[in-house]
């Protein structure tokens, strides 16, 4: 449950994509942690102290002085020495490889479709302030006969990630994805409304 960077991710191939048997540096990134505590106390061990194969796969940091994750913690004699493989995955697979951490959106930041029904003591404006996203639109006339019919057409999202990629990477990333499904989606409704088309375009001519 480390996070490692990770901008690098389509140079490598899914595991059951690759030609290995267990693991290769075309699927996979290998990483060694060997700490001794020698000294009194309390030994603390960091993510930054795992040892990549990958210079660019490591674990994700705020900054140079940033240690990372905690791992464990040794006592005076304790000895921990082990041989890590991270390979690359979906989170549909399983939650460790979501590089999101959490997604908000928003719509209609003045209420203008009166979707929400705030609770308030003495003035809705003060007591709820505008969000950034209110800069981007404009507020309707309060004395304007409201339009029941209106709905909402600009989403505003939120996007955060735990640092393994940026979230514009994520979200260009994901919307490349959707588009995939989408185009693979659009070919198999083709192929079901014309399937006569279909078997003609497969056909081997005669040379």
């Amino acid at each position: 449950m480390v996070p490692l960077t990770s901008h690098t991710v389509d140079e490598f191939k899914l595991t059951r994509d690759c030609t290995c048997t267990d693991y290769c540096k075309e699927c996979s990134v290998e990483f060694n942690l060997h700490v001794k505590c020698t000294e009194e106390g309390t030994r603390t061990v960091y993510s930054t102290e795992l040892i990549s194969s990958n210079k660019d796969v490591s674990p994700v940091t705020e900054g140079p002085d940033d240690k990372g994750i905690i791992l464990l913690k040794l006592r005076k004699g304790q000895e921990i020495n082990i041989h890590c493989i991270a390979k690359k995955g979906v989170a549909k697979e399983h939650a460790k490889w979501s590089p999101c951490a959490a997604v908000g959106f928003e719509y209609d930041p003045h209420n203008n479709l009166r979707h929400l029904d705030y609770w308030f003591e003495k003035s809705v404006k003060d007591e709820w302030p505008l969000s950034k996203n209110a800069e981007e639109e404009m507020e309707n006339d309060p004395d304007a006969p409201f339009d029941f019919k209106a709905e909402p057409t600009t989403f505003y999202f939120n996007v955060e990630t735990v640092g393994s990629l940026k979230p514009q990477s994520l979200v260009y990333m994901a919307t490349r994805v959707l588009q995939e499904k989408l185009g693979g989606l659009q070919l198999a409704l083709d192929e079901d409304q014309n399937p006569e088309s279909n078997a003609m375009d497969d056909a081997e001519p005669w040379v």
